[in-house]
C-alpha cells in the first residue's frame, strides 16, 4: 500500500470512527445494536482480508501483494461507510 493510500485510510478510519461514536452517543437507545453491528462487520472485513490474503500466498505472490489483498476488504469498508456518513444515511 502506497503511503497516499495508507493516509486516505487512516484519515477515513478515523473519520468513520468519529461520526460513528457522536452516534451511539446521540442515541444511546440504540447503542448496543449498532455495537454488535460494528463489531460483526469488522469481524467480516478480517475475514475476508484473511482469505484473501491466504489465497494470494498461495499463488506465490510477493510480500506487498499479500498486504494489499489482506487490506483490501477492511479499506472498501472503511470507504463505504465513510461515504454513507458523509451522504448521511
Amino acid at each position: 500500500m502506497d503511503p497516499f493510500t495508507a493516509t486516505i485510510f487512516a484519515w477515513q478510519a478515523g473519520f468513520v470512527f468519529t461520526l460513528r461514536s457522536m452516534q451511539l452517543w446521540a442515541e444511546p437507545a440504540q447503542a448496543q445494536a449498532q455495537l454488535t453491528a460494528y463489531a460483526l462487520e469488522k469481524q467480516r472485513a478480517f475475514a475476508l482480508g484473511l482469505a484473501a490474503a491466504g489465497k494470494a500466498t498461495l499463488a506465490g505472490a510477493a510480500a506487498p501483494a499479500v498486504l494489499a489483498a489482506a487490506m483490501a476488504p477492511a479499506h472498501r469498508r472503511v470507504r463505504a461507510n465513510a461515504r454513507k456518513l458523509i451522504a448521511g444515511r
